[in-house]
């Protein structure tokens, strides 16, 4: 109707000529509506945040719609859409049809490739599609964006699943930026492509893809490279020696996470005097000596050469002429010898030195004293030693973060730490020191200390009650020494705590009734291993942040507190091997992501919840991932208590374990370490659930053979009757399976033989009978598994109908019908008792009857 009003208007002559620019401005934001209806209609099949619901049709201007930005001439000039939630496939033509659009936001969809090419009127300088679902190449020329609009300057399609190009994609000489990260793109000639044929690119990103084969072009044409980011790809091969030097223009170099081979003094840095970050980690580009020609990299400001495979001694004099280096990093690698004091040369400038994982003798050097700017400092697993923190590191004003873990330094802690009065991450687990644990480190209320991390020493005495004055601590790691008494109620109430840390002591006390009233931060509570008593207090279930539990081990009494079910981040529960009594709560069921359950060897009686199944495919993956870990597995058979520990193993040093006695409680023990990973993305289960010796009763739950992902189950040593659930089948991941010393009675499920994953299997001392379940795992182990059982036959057992089972049935049959002559007998002497009775109570009355017949 608006377009036949001012047609009509025109054709009678009185459209007045000054309002012409006005309908040129009404007709072109006329088109950019319709060019943005085009865009709704047939790009976008779902709105789930109502985003577009003021886009009409019937609107005379889209300014005012949602994600629209107009020039001062009511043209659309940006569209931002981002993180908006929308899903469709994009057509781009119907966008870029509008003239005056520069810029365009569409990262954080899930749109699709529909047609990317783009219309001939193009005026993009801005194009962001990154974190969408593109999985198809990227069009060729003549298709594509790239070629229809000369004007754009910024791309960036990182976050897709785009495995490639069908074609080369023809920069413009306008392109400055293109980031392809983090897709699937394997093949290396667009990457080829790009490097030879970059034009104007100042930023190239193609990091974390799957590029492989060599690097066969250096960036020699790329006049105005300032940053090219290869990093987290599988490119292979020597890096060409004069990739630096050919790109003069070069700022920062990320090549870092690859396959590269070769020598590291092989490449040419002669030429690289704009270089500010390089990083080669976690290459092989093993050499005993640095490049020489490094020295020319005078704005350095980030060098990262760990995990190369360097050897010898550490270049002190090269890197301390590095006058504006800020960040260094040389961990795990294989240097030598003691740390060059010609590294100290460097401090003006360096605020974070890394040499981690070497083989370092010594400590370090006084000119270390003078790095004013110093903030990180890592000298973790070597063999440092001296009396350097006390004379050195002390000095370091603004240092904030130290760690010189898994080293040889004894002695006391030294108290002189607390000059630094800005640290707030120490960590010395795993060294040799002795004495106390200073009272001192707190003795300020605004100190920083977030972290202390002393585990693994031989420290002794009494948890300093100090501590409680470090508001800001988070996490307190003083396992594995040998420390006495309670643990301070200053402690358990700081407002900030997260980790407390503290198994393998001598500690003594209970945990307080009040734990978590004054705040819900405590996330992981491990106090296994020690001499704890009292009970578990009920306010554990206001510590909804939990996600770790350790008890176990200890002189705990009680019942296990409902409250637990409150904890549903909870991943790990351990209370084994203490003096738990009552039932196990069915609230434990409500734990969504509980993965980790071990209450063995308590007191606890009742059924077994079928409740904890519940979380049964709820469980998502990644609360306690990466956590570091060391599992005792007890493979001494059923004379060993439970199926194993588990314990938190972060800073511990492996031979350490020896002196631990749950290595030794078994006849046969196994450690495994290292850090956990999931078995499944989302919809898991528990993985492991030991509940053996203990006094539980009644029947097995069907549900606990839902449990797919579960990897051991040790039900053993307790009072179960009822058949074993036929549902056990669905266990494809058990791998320990353990029934055994129960009153269970019945087949062995067929389906047991479908089991492929079984190490160890033991359902002996029960009243199974029947043949074992053949054609799978379980006639693979010891008749030992099987023992003291009714009348279980078959391999390893003695076969079906052979003479022994038959003895056997024979004499189960003479019992059992020497039982029933017995209790046919005593019911005949029953009724005949109780026919004699009853004639002699009617003679009795009948007497009764004619004596008072005579009588009257």
């Amino acid at each position: 109707m608006k377009i036949l009003c001012r047609v009509q208007l025109l054709q009678h002559g009185i459209f007045p000529l000054f309002m012409l620019p006005l309908l040129l401005t009404w007709t072109r934001a006329n088109d950019d509506v319709l060019m943005l209806m085009a865009f709704k209609k047939f790009s976008v099949t779902s709105d789930p945040h109502a985003i577009l619901v003021n886009w009409t049709d019937t609107s005379s201007s889209p300014c005012s719609w949602q994600g629209v930005t107009c020039s001062l001439d009511g043209r659309v000039s940006t569209l931002d859409l981002s993180y908006a939630g929308l899903v469709g496939s994009l057509h781009l033509p119907n966008l870029t049809a509008m003239s005056a659009l520069r810029r365009l936001y569409l990262q954080g969809n899930s749109f699709s490739a529909g047609d990317l090419s783009a219309s001939s009127s193009c005026m993009l300088d801005t194009l962001d599609l990154s974190s969408n679902n593109f999985s198809d190449p990227l069009p060729g020329q003549g298709q594509s964006f790239f070629s229809s609009c000369d004007r754009l300057a910024y791309v960036n399609m990182s976050r897709n699943s785009i495995p490639g190009a069908r074609d080369r994609i023809p920069f413009g000489p306008s392109l400055l930026q293109l980031d392809l990260s983090r897709n699937k793109i394997s093949d290396s000639a667009l990457l080829t492509y790009s490097l030879s044929s970059c034009q104007n690119l100042n930023l190239l990103n193609f990091s974390d893809n799957k590029l492989g084969e060599k690097l066969s072009v250096t960036p020699i044409s790329c006049k105005n490279l300032s940053i090219l980011d290869l990093s987290y790809n599988l490119l292979s091969g020597e890096i060409p020696p004069s990739f630096v030097a050919d790109s003069l223009s070069l700022k920062h170099l990320d090549l870092s996470f690859n396959n590269f081979s070769g020598n590291f003094s092989s490449l040419n840095f002669s030429r690289c005097s704009n270089l500010t970050m390089l990083k080669l980690s976690h290459n092989s580009l093993p050499d005993t000596q640095f490049p020489t020609s490094l020295a020319s990299c005078t704005l350095l400001g980030v060098l990262d050469l760990s995990h190369l495979g360097l050897k010898n001694n550490i270049s002190g004099s090269l890197l301390g002429n590095l006058k504006n280096l800020r960040h260094l990093s040389l961990s795990h690698n294989q240097f030598t010898g003691e740390i060059p004091p010609e590294l100290g040369q460097a401090c003006t400038s360096l605020e974070e030195l890394d040499l981690s994982f070497n083989k370092l003798e010594g400590g370090l050097p006084a000119p270390f004293m003078s790095c004013s700017s110093l903030h990180s400092l890592n000298l973790g697993n070597n063999l440092l030693s001296g009396d350097f923190l006390n004379t050195v590191v002390s000095n370091v004003k603004n240092l904030r973060y130290f760690h010189v873990p898994f080293n040889n330094i004894t002695g006391f802690v030294p108290l002189s730490l607390t000059n630094c009065t800005q640290l707030q991450v120490l960590d010395l687990s795993s060294n040799g020191f002795t004495g106390t644990i200073p009272p001192g480190f707190c003795s300020s209320s605004t100190s920083a200390l977030q972290k202390i991390l002393l585990a693994n020493n031989y420290l002794s005495g009494t948890v300093p009650l100090e501590l409680g004055s470090c508001k800001s601590l988070r996490t307190i790691d003083l396992s594995f020494n040998s420390l006495i008494g309670s643990i301070p109620s200053e402690i358990w109430t700081l407002p900030n705590l997260s980790d407390l840390v503290m198994w393998a002591n001598n500690l003594t006390g209970e945990i307080p009734e009040d734990t978590c009233s004054n705040g819900r931060n405590l996330e992981t509570l491990i106090l296994n291993n020690n001499l704890i008593s009292g009970t578990i207090p009920e306010s554990i279930g206001n510590c909804t942040n939990m996600i770790w539990v350790s008890l176990s081990s200890n002189r705990l009494t009680g019942q296990i507190p409902v409250g637990f079910g409150n904890l549903h981040k909870l991943a790990i529960l351990q209370l084994g091997n203490n003096s738990l009594t009552g039932q196990i709560p069915p609230e434990l069921g409500n734990c969504q992501n509980l993965i980790w359950l071990d209450l063995n060897s308590n007191a606890l009686s009742g059924n077994l919840p079928p409740e904890l199944a519940n979380q049964t495919g709820a469980v998502i993956a990644g609360v306690v991932s990466g956590k570091q870990f060391a599992f005792i597995r007890n493979e001494g058979g059923t004379a060993c208590r439970g199926a194993g520990g588990l314990l938190e193993f972060e800073g511990m040093r492996a031979e350490k374990l020896e002196s631990l006695p749950m290595v030794h409680s078994c006849s046969s023990t196994r450690v495994y370490s290292g850090f956990i990973v999931y078995t499944f993305s989302s919809d898991g289960s528990m993985i492991y659930l030991d509940l053996s010796y203990n006094s539980l009763s009644g029947t097995i739950p069907e549900k606990f053979g839902m449990m797919s992902y579960l990897q051991v189950l040790n039900l053993g040593h307790n009072l179960l009757t009822g058949d074993i659930p036929d549902s056990f089948g669905g266990l494809k991941a058990i791998g320990v399976l353990d029934l055994s010393h129960n009153h269970l009675q019945g087949y062995l499920p067929v389906s047991l033989g479908t089991l492929s994953f079984l190490s160890d299997f033991d359902v002996s001392n029960n009243n199974l009978t029947g043949p074992i379940p053949s054609g799978g795992q379980l006639t693979t182990f010891p008749a030992s598994r099987y023992e003291n059982n009714s009348g279980l036959c078959g391999v390893p057992m003695p076969l079906c109908g052979s003479g022994r089972h038959s003895t056997e049935l024979h004499s189960r049959g003479r019992k059992q019908s020497m039982a029933t002559v017995m209790v046919v007998g005593i019911t005949f002497l029953s009724i005949v008792a109780i026919i004699v009775a009853v004639v002699i109570v009617r003679l009795q009355l009948q007497s009764r009857e004619l004596r008072r017949d005579g009588e009257s």
